[in-house]
């Protein structure tokens, strides 16, 4: 839950970032969040977060 809550705030900031600076329209934008809202609700988003999840344990267990 708390790695799900981090990504959803930094890709916010992001989302936000590039609005402002003029790289991406509010409209793209806003097409982009209802993209993955809507996705979040198929029986694609089992699949999203079980790899989601395997990525960032896999990060987590790098030694530097």
């Amino acid at each position: 839950m708390a790695i799900s809550l981090s990504v959803v705030v930094l890709l916010a900031i992001v989302l936000v970032v590039m609005i402002r600076s003029g790289s991406i329209k509010t409209g793209p934008a806003i097409v982009a969040a209802l993209f993955g809202f809507f996705v979040a609700s198929t029986d694609m988003a089992p699949s999203i977060n079980r790899f989601l999840n395997s990525i960032s344990e896999t990060i987590s267990q790098i030694n530097l």
